[in-house]
């Protein structure tokens, strides 16, 4: 049997429970391709799943990791229009952090020209999250204004890049002055530092009053209700993450009033066929921005494979910028 080197959460708790194993190289089935991984990137779901609170969904690999780089080694290629040796990246349901996985052909792209392998495994998660909930789900349309919350992560550089070059003012905030203005550098009109300022306040005052049309928010809990404050008549908020809980109190009566709406999803247990429709939009409306350097990918640190301990507790610290990334 074939063998790989992977990182294993070997019970719930902190990085120190990531370990470092060796399993059997996965066999890819019919739709699917095996990739030797170059590059994985680290996401937040995989510090949830890490905690024991986001196991993976029916059939998928216990092993962390959600997106990854790396070359097509076997099966079922050209169903996805690839061949052995192709470069791509892709979006998993888990296993990224391994030598090896199996991924359905669906949801690999190829690596856009111009980009190091590196940084186009911090692309999958985050593009097929920001397109399916704030372009499909969240529906922002032409001429409308978005605000990111967490503008400093991996999701809210792409959401605050992806945005501001299809032509909308967006708006984000972030946990220190520094990341703040670092997000504004990515295109954001105006980033605030949550931590020393009541988004709500500034939102409201730099809108003249009207609010966002669309927020994305990986936050919820007693930010639902002040996402509310900041949306304009019509306004969509689409929560895609609860880092500040699940319950929070909802005023219904601006619901009824403004014709708001309040939505979020999850993409790990979507189908590959939903998965690959996204793959399939971004293919064609996002891969040609990146390849022509109006948008890139943000990079703020690599760790080897078996350094994912430390590369977990930086993430865990929340002073990044973009994604962190484990090369093999």
């Amino acid at each position: 049997m074939r063998t790989m080197n992977a990182i294993e959460i070997s019970k719930p708790g902190g990085p120190e429970v990531l370990t470092l194993v060796t399993r059997p190289r996965p066999e890819p089935g019919a739709g699917e391709v095996l990739i030797r991984v170059h590059a994985a990137g680290i996401n937040r779901p995989d510090v949830f799943q890490r905690k024991g609170a986001y196991p993976p969904p029916p059939g998928a690999s216990d092993l962390p990791g959600l997106e990854v780089a790396g070359e097509i080694v076997a099966g079922d290629a050209a169903a996805g229009g690839f061949a052995p040796g192709d470069k791509v990246c892709a979006l998993l349901a888990g296993g990224g952090y391994a030598e090896y996985c199996v991924v359905p052909v669906a949801q690999c792209l190829p690596i856009p020209g111009g980009l190091t392998e590196v940084e186009a495994a911090g692309l999958p998660e985050t593009y097929f999250t920001v397109w399916s909930n704030v372009f499909d789900r969240g529906a922002l349309a032409e001429g409308e204004t978005l605000l990111v919350h967490g503008g400093a992560s991996g999701i809210g550089t792409t959401a605050v890049q992806l945005a501001g070059v299809l032509g909308h003012e967006v708006y984000a905030t972030a946990g220190s002055d520094e990341r703040a203005r670092r997000v504004e550098a990515l295109g954001a009109r105006l980033a605030i530092n949550y931590r020393e300022q009541d988004f709500v306040e500034v939102i409201r005052e730099a809108t003249g009053g009207r609010g966002v049309d669309v927020i994305l928010d990986m936050v919820a809990g007693d930010y639902v209700n002040r996402n509310l404050n900041c949306l304009a008549d019509d306004g969509r908020t689409v929560i895609i993450a609860l880092l500040g809980g699940a319950k929070g109190a909802v005023d219904c009566s601006q619901v009824l009033r403004r014709r708001l709406t309040i939505t979020g999803s999850t993409l790990r247990p979507r189908s590959v066929a939903f998965k690959g429709q996204i793959a399939q939009s971004l293919r064609s409306r996002v891969w040609p921005l990146l390849e022509a350097g109006r948008i890139r990918p943000i990079v703020h640190a690599t760790f080897p494979l078996a350094q994912a301990r430390e590369a977990h507790a930086m993430m865990d610290s929340g002073e990044q910028v973009g994604k962190i990334i484990l090369t093999m």
